[in-house]
């Protein structure tokens, strides 16, 4: 069987505490791999993906248990109940304040929720010929300041043979692997909740045989359909600009820090629509596709951010907008005991 998980330590942490646990899926014929961190926000540390006769390392993030703490760029990490931004950190639900931690101390806001970092665990373990699976849990009892809403959130990551279009695998059985990413939250509380989901990895192309990632400067991509966000001095959303048609952008010298309403690209033969960002590398031709589910409660926003060291660049699936606890935009309210779910991707080619 070509797929196995294994896993290792991941420390010792600075903290004194046992060593995290890094689980390894891989493909022993591809050398194609990931690998996860489960106690720290099922955090995805690393993905290696073939291309060809390459392998490409296509995530940044901590290369060490200090680097993993003190991370403030939230690298690979999942964003729950919120991402991105709420003004204050204060919002109104049902008749009620609440008021969360500010960590965006410098521009006032609450950001990115509060799962990342915190402790998951292993509920499920999978291998067969055509993919390794680990699915994990993370259960919140209410107990967090300014969200007082029980949840149990699930996350599943996939190394899947045949490149991935949302749920399926392709005919033609290519044996290159690719990434699913799929979530699962439940209200587990006995009154309705307010929720949205993200995922925030940090896009490279970094060839095995070389130890530097290639410059954002030489790279281009191509946005779906989309309506970008307005947004003011603290990156709360004040308006929508006019829609603008899929298109292909020079990276040279561009800057983004811009979320966008986006629009499907395609529609899957069981029905589901999607939407695909894609990362040309002009070095080697090779392009880094992440696909996000779309439709009603699904991905239907997109942030896209360049971090001032140009070698690598954020492009964020979200199921809402910026500050939309306040806004309302895409945000989903789960009754008691109800779930929602959805789907990202990521592949070559």
């Amino acid at each position: 069987m070509p797929f196995q998980i294994t896993t290792q330590p991941f420390g010792p942490l600075p903290t004194g505490a046992a060593p995290l646990t890094e689980y390894i899926l891989e493909h022993t014929e591809t050398g194609e791999f990931i690998t996860v961190i489960p106690e720290y926000g099922a955090v995805l540390r690393r993905l290696v993906l073939r291309k060809g006769p390459n392998l490409f390392a296509l995530l940044k993030a901590p290369e060490s248990p200090q680097a993993l703490l003190s991370d403030e760029g939230y690298a690979s990490a999942l964003l729950y109940p919120f991402p991105s931004r709420i003004h204050h950190g204060i919002y109104h639900f049902e008749g009620e304040d609440y008021a969360l931690k500010m960590n965006e101390v410098h521009r006032d806001n609450a950001i990115h929720g509060f799962v990342h970092g915190r402790p998951f665990s292993v509920i499920e373990q999978d291998v067969t010929d055509t993919y390794a699976r680990i699915t994990m849990r993370y259960d919140h009892a209410g107990d967090t300041i300014g969200y007082p809403f029980p949840f149990a959130l699930t996350v599943t990551y996939e190394l899947i043979q045949g490149n991935v279009l949302l749920y399926g695998s392709n005919p033609a059985g290519d044996k290159m692997c690719a990434l699913r990413v799929s979530y699962s939250v439940e209200n587990t509380g006995t009154s309705r909740s307010p929720m949205a989901f993200g995922w925030h990895p940090y896009f490279m192309f970094t060839e095995d045989r070389e130890d530097s990632a290639e410059s954002v400067d030489n790279m281009i991509i191509s946005l779906p359909g989309r309506t970008p966000i307005v947004l003011d001095e603290k990156m709360i959303p004040t308006g929508e600009k006019s829609f603008e048609e899929a298109a292909t952008l020079p990276l040279r010298e561009v800057q983004l820090d811009t979320a966008f309403r986006i629009e499907p690209t395609g529609v899957h033969p069981n029905g589901e629509s999607y939407a695909e960002t894609i990362l040309t590398s002009m070095k080697t031709g090779v392009r880094l596709i992440v696909g996000q589910q779309t439709g009603q409660g699904k991905f239907n926003y997109l942030v896209c951010y360049t971090p001032t060291r140009r070698n690598n660049i954020a492009i964020e699936p979200l199921t809402a907008n910026v500050d939309a606890f306040n806004n309302g935009q895409g945000l989903t309210i789960l009754e008691p005991w109800e779930t929602t779910s959805g789907t990202i991707w990521v592949r070559l080619d």
